[in-house]
């Protein structure tokens, strides 16, 4: 399409209606996406199908993605897929003093072109990206180790899902003011003083996306929208293993804007050479505004800490925790666990780590199940539902590199396992490192395990295919040890699972009171480390986990502020 043809009004009209169901979605939280999730449903329409979607992407092995961006001095890259292929793609690397200004220099025209403009300009972009979902799917897969089906639809349609929602979050918290008003004091026999007044969202400056290496678009699409919907130039640093995916979404969104009359250099890529290390050098400079970071807890750490010119939003590190009391489903409940703790090997911040179940055991509809029951269950429940390898490998997807790996060899050392992992080949991809999940018991009343610290163990994330099934005195223990672990240690989700509405309202107040998302009961096709755009917050930021939340109004509203212009008016008639 020429620039000419992207007109304001065509990106209205094409786009208002998706922006109002969208707004709809937030407000009832039910059920809702304009993105489909099964790969049959592209290839129509301009949209690619699943054959010239793979085709796009091995077309862009050895090649150069030249963005035309300013300030260019090289090309850089690197990525190696954590199933085994080398991608051979080369970035533009970016003089940054020569960069940002070049990405400010558009902001003007950016915020005078309003709420509206800017979020259906957005909208034309995710449209964009959603055409191309096998392609990206592809991209998202070689580069975070993602099974190819959880790859199409979480790095697709539920990416590009969270983008939206941030998109409408920011419309909503923009137009929240309105952008004229008159004022007019009554003054009794006098005239009343009477004021024109102006409302501009006003964006902070340019924003600085820090990628993850296990779910780049995901993770990275809220804080991207959310900064460009409400004015803010944005600047993508990929993780170094997985550029592929945010460069291409960069490259798309450059190509809207432009033909959308808008500067292109306000969404730009920082791609480092290997080791460059370029995340600490950004986040303090001056121009940096915002910063959107999913990763580490010591990195968000120092970013807290350091980045104080910033608004700074961080998902970082937590601890998972279940809480096992009693299920009148018994097979239902390990059946959700085992898909929950083998989904893309457990590398997922929303994985559960810790399952706390009572030294005595739970009440189920196949009567009492002591501890050492519900642990071997559930270790024939995973090994059931990973027996066979192909299905294993369309569920645990690639170990997304080499410290996943450290991690799960570890530990046996920490505890008795209770199922130990075992390799599994892909034979589509012979050097991708595929792990089933091990299981490891521990005693939550035993601090030291034959020489290990076990508490240490379950008391830090242990990012990967490694749970552990602690053992405590009584359920009470569990709701202590639950908020313990959250207030000390945060945690993305946590689960339960009792018959007993006592047992189930001490879990909700302690997460209520120390701020942490709660599924209670699930034995069916919804899983704890699994959320809706539209309906589900992931995370809460009120705990160490994320001071932030994907997606709700605090999330957009301190990207901008709004700025007044007030004028006197023509004096009222008086009456």
């Amino acid at each position: 399409m020429a620039a000419a043809e992207l007109t304001t009004h065509d990106l209205i009209a094409k786009h208002r209606p998706t922006l109002d169901q969208t707004l709809e979605a937030i407000r009832t939280r039910a059920y809702w996406s304009p993105h489909p999730e099964h790969p049959k449903a592209y290839g129509e329409s301009g949209s690619l199908s699943m054959p010239e979607g793979k085709a796009a992407f091995d077309a862009l092995l050895g090649t150069r993605l030249d963005l035309g961006q300013p300030g260019t001095d090289e090309f850089v890259g690197g990525e190696v897929s954590p199933y085994g292929i080398e991608l051979g793609v080369t970035y533009p690397h970016a003089d940054i003093d020569v960069l940002l200004p070049a990405m400010r220099a558009g902001m003007r025209a950016w915020r005078e072109a309003g709420a509206e403009v800017r979020a259906v300009t957005c909208l034309e972009i995710l449209a964009r990206i959603s055409a191309r979902t096998h392609e990206f799917a592809h991209a998202v897969m070689h580069t975070s180790g993602q099974a190819f089906m959880m790859a199409f639809q979480a790095g697709g349609p539920h990416a590009q899902d969270r983008g939206l929602e941030a998109v409408a979050y920011a419309y909503v918290e923009q137009v929240r003011t309105p952008d004229t008003a008159e004022w007019s004091k009554p003054q009794g026999k006098r005239d009343p003083l009477v004021l024109a007044k102006e409302f501009t969202p006003v964006a902070r400056g340019i924003s600085l996306l820090v990628g993850c290496n296990t779910f780049p678009t995901w993770n990275g699409y809220p804080g991207l929208f959310a900064s460009l919907a409400t004015g803010n130039p944005v600047l993508v640093k990929p993780h170094p293993r997985a550029v592929l995916p945010l460069a291409l979404t960069v490259q798309v969104a450059r190509e809207v804007l432009a033909e959308a009359g808008f500067d292109p250099n306000l969404v730009a890529l920082a791609a480092e050479r290997p080791g460059e290390g370029i995340a600490k050098t950004l986040a303090v400079r001056p121009e940096i505004r915002i910063i959107d970071y999913t990763g580490s807890t010591a990195f968000g750490d120092w970013l807290e800490t350091n980045a104080r010119q910033a608004q700074v939003y961080t998902e970082k590190a937590g601890v998972n925790t279940v809480v096992i009391d009693s299920t009148d489903n018994y097979k239902g409940m390990l059946a959700n666990l085992a898909f929950s703790l083998s989904l893309y090997s457990g590398q997922m911040c929303t994985t559960p780590q810790n399952l706390l179940v009572p030294r005595e055991g739970i009440a189920t509809d196949e009567g009492p199940k002591a501890y050492e029951e519900v642990v071997a269950d559930l270790a024939r429940s995973v090994g059931g539902l990973l027996g066979d390898d192909a299905r294993a490998n369309g569920l645990l997807g690639a170990l997304v590199n080499p410290d996943v790996k450290a991690r799960l060899d570890a530990a046996p050392g920490i505890g008795e396992v209770a199922l130990p992992s075992r390799e599994i080949s892909n034979p589509d991809f012979p050097d991708a490192v595929v792990r089933t999940p091990v299981i490891v018991k521990l005693d939550g009343a035993r601090k030291y395990w034959e020489g290990t610290d076990a508490e240490a163990a379950y008391m830090s994330e242990c990012f990967g295919p490694v749970s552990f099934a602690v053992c405590v005195e009584s359920t009470g223990d569990a709701v202590d040890l639950l908020r313990r672990t959250v207030r000390e240690k945060g945690a993305m989700t946590v689960g339960a699972y009792t018959t007993s509405e006592e047992v189930a309202r001490s879990v909700e107040e302690v997460c209520l009171e120390e701020c942490a998302q709660l599924s209670l009961n699930l034995t069916g096709g919804v899983y704890v480390n699994q959320t809706a755009a539209f309906s589900d917050f992931h995370g809460s930021g009120g705990n160490p986990a994320a001071n932030a939340a994907l997606c709700d109004g605090a999330f957009v509203a301190n990207r901008f502020r709004v700025v007044e212009v007030r004028r006197e008016a023509a004096q009222a008639v008086s009456a």
